[in-house]
């Protein structure tokens, strides 16, 4: 093989071998796209597994889309096959009036797939109902979520409990995000906690999406936290 040749080829070996990568379930919805976007923006290979995968509508060379379905095993598990780290942003639709039941549902899935596949690390999107407000009461149980949303909120948080409790094979995170998560851009001026809700002078909770989808991708590059969950607000 002439020598030109050879260092083309092993250029593209060390390069494949150095590729990082990750696999987003949920990578269509509004946080899975802004944390799909901000992986490809640090170049990471994704793989987006979503229901629709039609509904992406970004091209990139590092983007892969695949179609697959959280409740089923036999759909889910040979899409991880092969995948190291894995983020699920995974929700059934806050409209869902089934969103407490699917939502453990997919999880217990997502979970036990990732395991058989030799995944390495799964970090979830995470609610904010599962934070401490003061010491013996967590947001979800304070009475300021509105009903709609609270099925769903409360699901999360028996994920989280339920990871805490009987998760010691897997190495998860699990990252709740401020009380308000909105369409915002990338500041890099947040602060980080653990279990408690983060709150401003003014007693709001607030974080954007640019800046939680930045930090996710954070940890997902320069792991700092096994088998835990943390928080951001500003």
């Amino acid at each position: 093989m002439p020598f030109d040749t050879l260092n083309k080829t092993l250029d593209r070996l060390f390069k494949i071998l150095c590729m990082k990568s990750v696999s987003i379930i949920g990578a269509s919805g509004f946080v899975g796209s802004a944390i799909l976007n901000e992986a490809l923006n640090r170049e990471f290979e994704v793989t987006a597994i979503v229901r629709n995968p039609e509904k992406i509508t970004t091209e990139n060379p590092l983007l892969h889309k695949v179609k697959g379905d959280v409740l089923s095993e036999t759909s889910l598990l040979p899409l991880l096959s092969g995948t190291a780290n894995v983020i699920s942003a995974y929700n059934p639709g806050w409209t869902n009036p089934d969103i407490f039941e699917e939502t453990i549902k997919a999880y217990a899935n997502i979970i036990k797939c990732c395991k058989k596949a030799g995944v390495q690390r799964l970090l979830i999107v995470g609610g904010a109902g599962s934070l401490y407000v003061s010491p013996d009461t967590r947001l979800v149980e304070s009475g300021k979520i509105p009903e709609a949303i609270l099925p769903g909120v409360k699901a999360m948080a028996v994920i989280l409990y339920d990871l805490q409790i009987n998760e010691n094979e897997l190495d998860w995170v699990f990252f709740s995000p401020a009380g308000e998560l909105s369409p915002g851009p990338k500041t890099g001026k947040y602060r980080l906690g653990k279990d408690n809700l983060i709150i401003n002078a003014k007693g709001e909770s607030l974080i954007s999406l640019g800046d939680y989808a930045m930090e996710m991708i954070n940890e997902l590059d320069h792991p700092k936290r096994h088998r835990s969950r943390f928080t951001i607000g500003y």
